[in-house]
């Protein structure tokens, strides 16, 4: 008999992975998606993607949205009050495992489930522990396309923004940097995947730099866990890649 879960959709390749190998699981029962949201830009935290292309993306998949609506740079109380808040809906439906792309960032697993234990839910990892060079070949073999909308310039410079995330993007790659940005190196939007009724439509805008200034203690949550945990307040600079919905 299989379980309903919810999907923890950032929209790009690890979730869109994660996503394929949960409606192939006969133990899961996906019902829908889970997404957090800056709430002050309406872009999909830490990608900075619009919300009317991440919502383009739940139509084409054909499962309910929910987005989980923070500040831009939300302190640990706040982020697990909104995210209890969030979840306690779902699990009036009767959800009871969270699904999420992690590759093998121990520290963040454990965070999850431990968070997922105190509401009686269970995570699930279909990617845990798989090798980059396979995860990277299933995503291309498989069809799913994506363009490069962030990256953290500590490892990538702005001429990897705004790039299609295929085999000549992986090539380009400095050595030391995380083929599926695993360290928060770089996050992508899928715009077309096995099981999207159609591709998404879009045009490349503007490059835009932001940084950004956290405490460690923010380490956990949704947005600042992507980027390299540190033991001190940190200053972070990222290029975005502005994407626009083509309604042509």
């Amino acid at each position: 008999m299989s379980c309903p879960a919810l999907m923890n959709w950032s929209g790009g390749k690890d979730s869109a992975l994660a996503l394929y190998h949960a409606l192939l699981n006969p133990t899961l029962h996906v019902t829908d998606l889970l997404t957090s949201v800056n709430a002050h830009y309406g872009r999909v935290s830490m990608h900075g993607v619009r919300v009317a292309l991440l919502e383009a993306q739940a139509q084409r998949i054909g499962l309910p949205l929910t987005k989980l609506e923070l500040p831009e740079m939300p302190d640990m109380a706040l982020y697990e009050q909104q995210m209890r808040a969030t979840l306690a809906p779902l699990q009036a439906k009767g959800i009871e495992r969270a699904v999420f792309g992690d590759i093998y960032l121990e520290d963040l697993r454990q965070y999850r489930e431990q968070q997922l234990a105190r509401v009686g839910m269970q995570a699930v990892f279909p990617l845990w522990q798989r090798p980059n060079a396979d995860l990277l070949r299933e995503y291309l073999d498989l069809g799913f396309r994506a363009v490069v909308v962030c990256v953290n310039e500590q490892h990538l410079d702005a001429s990897f923004c705004g790039r299609l995330l295929d085999e000549e993007f992986l090539r380009d790659l400095p050595a030391g940097v995380d083929s599926c940005g695993e360290n928060g190196e770089y996050h992508s939007f899928v715009f077309d995947a096995p099981y999207f009724r159609s591709p998404i439509p879009f045009r490349r805008g503007e490059l835009v730099r932001r940084t950004y200034q956290a405490p460690a203690s923010a380490a956990g949550t949704a947005s600042a866990a992507e980027t390299a945990p540190e033991s001190s307040p940190f200053t972070a600079g990222f290029w975005y890649c502005d994407l626009l919905p083509d309604e042509a």
